[in-house]
């Protein structure tokens, strides 16, 4: 089982990604005898904000229709046919309305780019990843994802949610771009939905898990939350994997959340997680200088240094819990219904710009601004260096050499008859 994650961080973010992809579907190996690639053994692509723009088209397209991904978007310039696009008199107009904002005018650009795609469009299509698309829920403070569970919360389909509302919602930074809002239809939903599902199991677990469940009850109750508000989704997870780990955890571990899921028993042989990572440095280092900060340092600085901090910490969280993860596999099967298999296996792939083998590459890169278009030359180089850096790490490395240790080996040539 492969999942995929891929962090915010615009145009940036969207080609260093592609980069990583792109790799993937470079690495070849047989797997129970066909020949396949890394990419399409992908299960689960997350995506946030400028990382959740090429998920989705790799959700919506497919392998085939991913390398179109470079030229429909990456050497666009998007952000100049979004300001055409706010300038028409008929959508200026339409800015005047309390029901829509500046984050509305994204997601019809998007819709375009997308053909109009919605979840369900994904999920009808053959041997298509699952998707998540990881946005903040603006009273809250946490990560609201679309996915199916999500959504079953509040009584709504995430089949007819346009590909654009989701990606248009992780990425609405606020102040320049404004809040996305859903409609929380709970209250028509079957009485019993917040007592059995959620209700049950949100006291227990370390706090991660408490939380995750009480933040699901809120879900449940529209009269007290009638409508969910939604910004870029970086501010609650740049990395885009901590709901992941926080599901994992308030389903009762990675074994039984696998189990939960029907998972067939002992058909998972490996586990792999590629996180990718484009955070970018501050514009400016502030403690380089006594004088006080200006206005868009602060912003910066509050932006970048503090999410680079919580990106830091989920690194490390996921580094523990793996370490976890690891030693439950090493104790064995816990039962007939357990996912993995005996030998199973788990790889955690760490993708981050900032290990980019170029010294010089690697700081200008790391000051590509965060935008929805940036240069030429800056989307060849961060295109390079996704595939660059997922080859040379280590954790990948192993990985590969785990896959072709299970390729079946040829059998050996007959010994030749003595004369």
């Amino acid at each position: 089982m492969v999942a995929v994650t891929l962090s915010g961080g615009g145009a940036r973010a969207a080609a260093f990604g592609f980069g990583v992809l792109t790799e993937m579907q470079q690495t070849r190996f047989q797997w129970n005898g066909k020949d396949t690639t890394l990419l399409d053994a992908t299960d689960v692509v997350t995506g946030v904000s400028g990382g959740s723009i090429v998920a989705a088209y790799f959700a919506a397209h497919g392998i085939d229709g991913l390398p179109r991904f470079e030229h429909e978007f990456l050497r666009q310039n998007f952000q100049n046919s979004l300001i055409t696009q706010a300038l028409r008199p008929g959508n200026l107009v339409d800015l005047t309305s309390p029901w829509l904002g500046r984050t509305h005018l994204l997601a019809r650009r998007l819709d375009d780019l997308y053909g109009g795609l919605t979840f369900g469009d994904v999920e009808r299509r053959p041997r298509h990843p699952q998707l998540f698309i990881t946005a903040t829920d603006m009273s809250l403070g946490t990560g609201f994802e679309f996915t199916w569970e999500q959504f079953s919360l509040i009584c709504s389909d995430l089949r007819k949610v346009p590909l654009s509302f989701a990606v248009a919602s992780s990425s609405a930074v606020p102040l320049l771009l404004s809040p996305m809002t859903l409609k929380n239809y709970a209250d028509q939903c079957p009485a019993h939905r917040a007592a059995s599902t959620v209700g049950a199991r949100a006291a227990a677990g370390d706090y991660r898990a408490r939380l995750y469940r009480a933040h699901e009850l809120s879900y449940t109750d529209a009269q007290r939350k009638p409508y969910i508000h939604l910004v870029d989704g970086g501010l609650a997870d740049n990395l885009g994997v901590q709901r992941l780990l926080d599901r994992a955890l308030a389903g009762g571990g990675l074994r039984q959340t696998f189990s939960e899921v029907g998972i067939p028993p002992a058909t998972i042989r490996k586990l792999v997680l590629i996180t990718v990572n484009a955070e970018r440095d501050p514009s400016v280092n502030i403690d380089m200088s006594d004088q006080v900060p200006n206005m868009m340092q602060v912003v910066d600085s509050l932006l970048f240094g503090t999410g680079a901090r919580a990106t830091r910490e989920t690194q490390e969280f996921l580094r523990d819990i793996t370490q976890q993860w690891r030693q439950s596999l090493a104790e064995g099967s816990k039962g007939d219904s357990d996912a993995f298999a005996p030998d199973a296996e788990i790889h955690v792939i760490p993708v981050n710009l900032r290990d980019a083998p170029d010294d010089v590459a690697r700081r200008r890169l790391l000051q590509v601004p965060t935008a929805f278009s940036i240069a030429h030359e800056e989307v060849t180089d961060l295109i390079e260096a996704g595939g660059s850096v997922l080859r040379h790490s280590p954790e990948f490395r192993a990985l590969v050499q785990s896959l072709l240790r299970s390729a079946p080996q040829p059998l050996a040539a007959p010994a030749a008859s003595p004369q």
